[in-house]
């Protein structure tokens, strides 16, 4: 992705970087932390920051359940206009070194007197459960030296711009289990969720998709459960 933007800023931009988190927000693989980060910390642009440690703090202090929405605008309120970058990156080092998830350190913690949990975790509204399980069925699809794949929202939250394996629910799971289709199963982990992975080598219904060259793979930003699938068959 890093690649992908540089030659975007270079073709499209004539080699000049965005300086705005908006505009940082249309090159590949940048979404609004990443773009928010970067405007801040290098161009000092008035902008918050929200990561998962400083959503934690901002839950604790207030003392309520917010969405991601409402975590974004509290974080934009509590901003120092005139050093964001600092202030940022400073919210985000009280979340990962003194307000921890576990036995966080609130005496000596620089905003205790306005914190109004002291310390407890506060949930957020749209906060996922902790190790979810998931299943997840992906359709492993070749021929004639290319793989069916498909491409990522390039402004997802979550591994944004990538190329992956479709996927599609089956009406009857039973029955491909037991079919000729069925290859095999996985086990694989994103952030707090465990996923089950079930890999049918057929076309994935209602799917179109992209067909990819196999030699050109290694060129393009696929996700890790992609890779891990392509390489077990030994497609890559």
């Amino acid at each position: 992705m890093l690649h992908q933007c540089a030659r975007e800023v270079v073709r499209e931009l004539g080699g000049r970087f965005p300086q705005s988190s908006e505009a940082l927000q249309s090159l590949p693989g940048i979404g609004r932390y990443t773009a928010a980060a970067i405007a801040s910390i290098a161009f000092a642009e008035p902008v918050a920051v929200v990561d998962g440690n400083v959503e934690r703090v901002l839950q604790r202090v207030t003392g309520a359940q917010l969405t991601s929405s409402e975590t974004w605008n509290q974080a934009e309120k509590f901003l120092s206009h005139s050093r964001p970058g600092d202030f940022n990156q400073a919210m985000m080092e009280l979340g990962a070194t003194v307000c921890t998830p576990r036995q966080p350190g609130c005496g000596v913690c620089p905003v205790r007197r306005w914190c109004v949990t002291q310390g407890e975790e506060v949930e957020s509204k749209n906060a996922s459960p902790r190790q979810a399980k998931k299943e997840i069925w992906c359709a492993l699809d070749w021929r004639d030296g290319q793989v069916r794949l498909v491409r990522r929202p390039v402004n997802g939250s979550l591994m944004a711009g990538m190329w992956e394996l479709p996927q599609f629910l089956p009406k009857a799971s039973e029955a491909i289990v037991a079919g000729p289709s069925y290859w095999r199963k996985f086990r694989h982990s994103i952030t707090v969720t465990d996923y089950t992975v079930h890999v049918a080598r057929q076309a994935a219904p209602g799917v179109k998709g992209k067909w990819v060259a196999i030699e050109t793979i290694p060129d393009i930003p696929i996700t890790g459960l992609a890779r891990k699938i392509l390489k077990a068959s030994g497609i890559i």
